[in-house]
């Protein structure tokens, strides 16, 4: 019998261990690199950038029929599981305004804000509910990547675009065309404040990971300027994007963002209070030890419809 992870979404596919004899009969590629670990148990070594992407690119077949993925060298490889919780929940809170029904198929209008080089979320919410999605990104060679992702995926191709926002300065403006609707926008922002935060963000997940101290950082999980840190970091990130989609309120149902640190949710709930939203949801997250969530807000639902 598999033993579940800790609190993952109950429609979360991965809320077992995984099963790598599985992940093998699916990905043949993953097998040189999974190991019996001195518990007795099969594993990969999530400090090793090539391991990692290449169990996401088994987990990606086996679970959601992908059969093309990758990305380039030193982006962003994120753990699937916790990218699927926030879908998950996301069509939990499209649902409270249908009926408790989860909305499904591609009328459903889904923008991911940084949708980075691995394309991650709208693969599993096109696959998992049959959503339309629209990625944005800033990074040329990250759209490209997820671009390409979409394009020798069949299952994919006709329900994903993507936009390049050639300014940084901005998130929804540029990207959002006048009078065009949206179900619901995400976003994974980048959460550190400089380059160097971010590395010692990896240091000490290196560290986490058993490697001692003094050795070479290598990113297990990648990830680019844009996609780690940012001026003024995730609080900022999250304040331009509330002010922005005040400007477009009328044209999306709920807007979203993944807050890293939960000593930076009154700061999020000022800026979201001074743009006027009519509704603020919360929902958090968990798998295991580690704690995380999102914050949903509206200007079309009130505050009864939200309960």
């Amino acid at each position: 019998m598999s033993l579940e992870k800790q609190e993952l979404h109950p429609r979360n596919l991965h809320r077992s261990r995984y099963d790598f004899p599985e992940l093998i009969q699916s990905y043949p590629q993953l097998a040189r690199f999974v190991f019996t670990n001195p518990y007795g148990d099969l594993s990969v070594n999530f400090a090793d950038p090539e391991a990692v992407k290449t169990l996401n690119a088994a987990l990606l077949k086996h679970f959601y029929g992908i059969v093309n993925w990758d990305i380039p060298a030193n982006y962003l490889c994120p753990p699937i599981p916790g990218r699927a919780d926030y879908i998950h929940y996301l069509a939990d809170l499209l649902a409270a305004g249908n009926n408790n029904v989860i909305p499904t198929g591609n009328k459903v209008r889904v923008l991911d804000i940084g949708v980075g080089a691995n394309c991650i979320y709208p693969i599993i919410g096109h696959q998992s509910y049959g959503w339309q999605f629209v990625g944005s990104d800033v990074d040329k060679r990250a759209l490209s990547s997820a671009q390409n992702i979409a394009a020798v995926n069949p299952a994919l191709k006709n329900d994903l675009t993507f936009r390049l926002q050639h300014s940084a300065a901005h998130i929804f403006k540029g990207i959002v065309k006048p009078g065009e609707l949206f179900d619901i926008t995400m976003c994974n922002p980048p959460f550190h404040t400089s380059a160097e935060e971010a590395q010692m963000g990896s240091q000490r997940k290196v560290r986490n990971l058993g490697k001692q101290k003094g050795k070479e950082v290598v990113l297990n999980f990648g990830g680019q300027h844009a996609e780690l840190w940012c001026k003024g970091g995730e609080v900022e990130f999250i304040r331009k994007m509330v002010r922005e989609s005040a400007e477009i309120g009328s044209q999306c149902r709920w807007f979203t963002t993944l807050v890293s640190k939960s000593a930076h949710l009154p700061m999020v709930y000022d800026a979201i209070d001074r743009a006027g939203a009519t509704a603020v949801r919360t929902v958090g997250m968990s798998q295991g030890q580690k704690q995380s969530r999102f914050v949903a807000w509206s200007f079309l639902v009130t505050l009864s419809h939200d309960l």
